[in-house]
């Protein structure tokens, strides 16, 4: 192959595999983004309550307990899309359902759980959004199932559908739930 074959080949090539790449990446489902914290620990913070500021939650509270972290703000309109979900859930199972309320304003936030109903058996406030951060939020909503230990089983991104529940949430949550009996 002479130089100018070569000189227009790598290009070529270089474009080729780029293409490849891009494609495959298009496939992709945005909302398996695989969670690091699947399986570990859940990061440890202590926030105030939305209704009682002067009280704090902590994850150490609800050891012992299978429960679910829910992140949401009254700002995102896919956490408006998915709050009828998490009411139904909580309506057909006795699981603690947490809402971390993110980056948002306490007055927005109350009145907007005021408006469409609470589901939550309580909120707490991540103004600045480190705790956010601390537990890998891409964005809101986002929810977590938590095991009897304090383990992440399970990272949801993005609104949790009536199809999410059945198929994955509701399922995972019962065979915890069995397992701690």
């Amino acid at each position: 192959m002479t130089s100018k074959a070569v000189r227009y080949f790598i290009p070529l090539v270089v474009f080729i595999a780029l293409a490849v790449f891009l494609g495959l990446g298009l496939k992709l489902d945005p909302r398996h983004v695989p969670s690091p914290l699947v399986g570990k620990r859940v990061p440890e913070f202590s926030l105030p309550r939305l209704f009682y500021p002067d009280k704090a939650f902590t994850p150490v509270d609800l050891q012992g307990r299978v429960w679910v972290l829910n992140v949401w703000a009254s700002w995102c309109v896919a956490c408006r899309e998915e709050h009828d979900v998490l009411k139904d859930l909580v309506g057909r199972n006795p699981v603690t359902v947490i809402g971390l309320n993110y980056k948002d304003t306490v007055t927005e936030a109350i009145q907007w759980l005021e408006q469409l109903g609470n589901p939550y058996e309580l909120s707490v406030v991540d103004a600045e959004g480190q705790v956010g951060i601390d537990w890998g939020v891409y964005g809101v909503p986002e929810t977590f199932v938590i095991d009897h230990e304090g383990i992440i089983r399970y990272k949801h991104i993005g609104p949790i559908s009536s199809t999410d529940v059945e198929k994955t949430i509701l399922p995972l949550i019962e065979d915890l739930q069995r397992s701690t009996s």
